[in-house]
């Protein structure tokens, strides 16, 4: 496997997602992550119900497949579980007990759903995602159930020496057509934390940087708070020369959202750079005399008389009132 041909596979899959979302390239907000554990928690060992206990049988159907579960009762209630799907629940009676078994089953099936209409594949995939490769793991980070994304992430990062990645990462910051784009845009921010994973050498980091740059300049939404986030990574975590120039070019970025960004990330630039704090605290002063926004005016100037009083924590970023009720986090 090479970057060239993770990179080719992911064209591929924004092409064909072009074609599935005809003239519809707005962003959309994506829901926050639930963590998905499977298989959950056998409740039926926290009551030692024994294996000659499951003397009873009963069948429940979901999405069309017919599945066996076996029935245990006790005094502490009655039991079920779906052994093909490791799948267990207690109840007060027979039919509260499928009911929770088909609620979980539901759950697993809408993952497996999930992952195949991702990726453009029909049915439910039914394997495991590690048994993936590279091309579908980046190609999943798009995916709206975030957390199928956040256990791509795993593998990614588990893979990063192998050095095939970072192109790919990069076209994701780029995407301006996948509706589902901020999930993908979060989750190679996050990664990019740790940049020389991705990208050894420091020309390669450049291109990097000049690609969080432009994602912050150039989206005015800040869905997944993936803009904030980018300010985070180059001002508190890759902090070389190039993402110092990118960030404080950005405190004059062309919306608010890009500059509550690049605001906010000057304050950690200076933790990682001292020597470069009077540079800092100066843009940051010049970005608060000529703000237009009188929240991020005040934000702005907050910040720099934390940098100037070398504070160990900084006001709080301004919330805008299109932002109140529709929130989105990690």
């Amino acid at each position: 496997m090479t970057a060239d041909l993770v990179l080719k596979a992911l064209e591929e899959f924004l092409a064909q997602a072009a074609a599935r979302f005809p003239g519809d390239t707005a962003a959309r907000r994506p829901g926050d992550r639930a963590p998905f554990h499977w298989p959950p928690h056998p409740i039926s060992r926290d009551f030692h119900i024994t294996p000659h206990a499951w003397s009873e049988e009963a069948w429940i159907e979901v999405e069309g497949e017919r599945t066996k579960v076996q029935i245990a009762r006790s005094p502490s209630g009655i039991f079920g579980r779906s052994e093909r799907y490791w799948n267990e629940a207690k109840g007060d009676s027979v039919e509260e007990v499928l009911a929770g078994i088909e609620q979980g089953l539901g759950e697993l099936f809408d993952r497996q759903t999930a992952i195949s209409d991702t990726l453009g594949w029909s049915g439910r995939f039914t394997a495991s995602v590690r048994d993936l490769g590279p091309q579908e793991w980046v190609c999943l980070l798009y995916c709206p159930v975030r957390d199928i994304g956040h256990e791509c992430i795993q593998h990614i990062e588990s893979h990063a020496s192998a050095g095939i990645f970072g192109p790919a990462m990069v076209r994701i910051l780029r995407d301006k057509v996948h509706p589902w784009r901020r999930c993908a845009q979060w989750a190679v921010l996050d990664m990019f934390e740790d940049l020389p994973s991705f990208f050894p050498e420091p020309r390669d980091q450049d291109k990097a940087v000049a690609a969080i740059r432009d994602f912050i300049a150039e989206n005015e939404d800040d869905y997944a708070r993936a803009v904030y986030k980018a300010g985070v990574v180059l001002g508190g975590h890759i902090c070389t020369d190039a993402a110092a120039d990118a960030l404080l070019s950005l405190l004059s970025a062309p919306h608010r959202i890009g500059r509550r960004s690049a605001i906010h990330a000057a304050f950690h630039l200076v933790e990682w750079r001292d020597h470069d704090r009077d540079r800092i605290l100066k843009a940051v002063q010049a970005a608060a005399a000529t703000e237009t926004d009188p929240q991020l005016k005040a934000f702005a100037t907050g910040i720099a008389a934390d940098i100037e009083a070398q504070r160990f924590d900084h006001v709080s970023e301004p919330v805008f009132a299109e932002e109140l009720q529709t929130t989105s986090s990690v």
